[in-house]
Parts: C-alpha cells; structure tokens; sequence
C-alpha cells in the first residue's frame, strides 16, 4: 500500500447492500462473507489490485479508497461492468428474496489516512452520494437491477464526459442530491437499464404520443402518434428465410 503523510489525491468508492436490515441473523452473516469476495472477483477481473486499496468495511458496506493512478476511468467502467456481472451470476444461484442488491458511488478529491479510518471532505462527500435517495428509488423502480451507481459530477466530467471510458452520456441522467449539509448535481446510472438524460446534454426524447405535423404544402400530414390497436404482429416460433420475400407494414387508416 501507499504511504500516505497527509491529505493525498485519491478516488472513493463505497458499497452498501440494500434492505440488509431486514434480512434474519445468517442472512445478514451470509452477505458479510459474500461481498468482499464479490468486489475482489470484480476487481481481479478488471485488472485492478484490492490489495492496494485502503479498505475499511463496516457490515453490509465497504469503503475502498486508493491513490489517484490513472485507473479511474477503468473504475468507473470496466470494474463497474464486473461488478454488475458478478452479482448477476450471484444472484442467479438465489432465490430471490436472497439476492443482494447494492448501491454505490464514486468520488475523487483529497483524503488521509486517519486513527480510525479516513479523513476529508471527500470521504464525507462520497458517504453523502452513497445515502443518497435516487440511488434507493433507482433500485425499486428497476425490479431487476442488481446495482445502482451515483457518480459525483467530478468524476463524470472527468471519466465519462470527457471520452475516457466506453460509456455513453446518455447512459447516466443527471440528478440533485440533498443529504444533510451536501447538496450538489451528481449522475444516476443503473446498468442496463435506460437512462433519460437531461440538462446538460439537452432535453429527454419526445413522448411517442406526438402531434401530427404538416406535409410538404400538400394539406397531408405525417402522423406519428402511436396506434396500438392497428400494429400486426407476427411471431415466429423457428428461423424464417425471407430472402427474396417482401415484408410490408401498413394500416387501414392511413
């Protein structure tokens, strides 16, 4: 490990299983084995070292805390990714009130090393992103997501926005976070699942119900309402080779 005298730029990331109060006893003993191993077959799989980290556990959360080395946009994108996996091929062996869910968030500034852990306003800042309400309404509004991850708008623009990882703006949606004396913008992703983006990268798409819009001067319209009631849907329960065919789609209202 590094070693620290005072305050050292460093990146934060911290874990938290959600609802683990509510598990019994050896569910709750069960999930504190399982989710070091979890982030360590994660980081192994990104390449990263653990064994490098500063790491202070505390039950069904982690703080992992390491050096600024260049591999924050591998963080926040390959170890993320594993991450998401792992927990995947986890949960599937589980029923699904054993499932572990986690929320996490990432955070970089300046920490150290202090007699019963970290000290800084970036520990503190991470904690407060990690608390965070949209990160819990995230996970109940995806039923089947596994993780839900706020990034401080730091380390977006500095990872994400700036073209160091290959995820897409549009795979985050900005977000105000509020926790006790923090307030400021961070950005939501829950992998997999769509993001509507918003504010700085311009307005979330149109609703599908739109306007009809006026032809070329001809008194038609382009229609682009949805009409459920007139689709025709085919399913095809083997392989159908269509070469030479011609596929048409069309409705009896125009």
């Amino acid at each position: 490990m590094a070693d620290w005298s005072g305050f050292y730029p460093c990146t934060c990331i911290a874990v938290d299983a959600q609802a683990y109060g509510g598990n019994n006893d050896r569910r709750q003993s069960e999930i504190q084995h399982d989710l070091p191993r979890i982030l360590s077959r994660a980081a192994r799989g990104t390449g990263l070292d653990r064994s490098q980290w500063h790491i202070q556990p505390k039950g069904d959360e982690e703080l992992a805390v390491h050096p600024m080395d260049g591999t924050e946009p591998r963080l926040v994108d390959d170890f993320v990714r594993h991450l998401v996996s792992e927990l995947r091929e986890y949960n599937g062996l589980r029923v699904p009130t054993a499932r572990m869910r986690l929320r996490a968030a990432i955070h970089h500034g300046p920490v150290e090393l202090a007699d019963n852990g970290f000290a800084g306003s970036t520990v503190v800042t991470t904690a407060r992103l990690l608390s965070s309400r949209h990160l819990y309404d995230a996970l109940t509004a995806h039923a089947d997501a596994d993780l839900a991850l706020l990034l401080s708008d730091d380390v977006y623009r500095s990872t994400v926005a700036g073209g160091h990882t290959t995820l897409s703006t549009e795979d985050f949606r900005s977000v105000a976070v509020r926790e006790k004396e923090y307030e400021a913008a961070a950005w939501l992703q829950v992998p997999g699942h769509e993001m509507r983006s918003s504010g700085a990268h311009g307005p979330a798409p149109a609703p599908p119900h739109t306007p009809a819009v006026e032809g070329p001067g001809d008194g038609s319209a382009v229609r682009h309402d949805y009409r459920a009631e007139q689709i025709s849907v085919n399913n095809f329960a083997a392989p159908v080779d269509l070469r030479g065919g011609v596929v048409g789609f069309g409705s009896a209202g125009g």
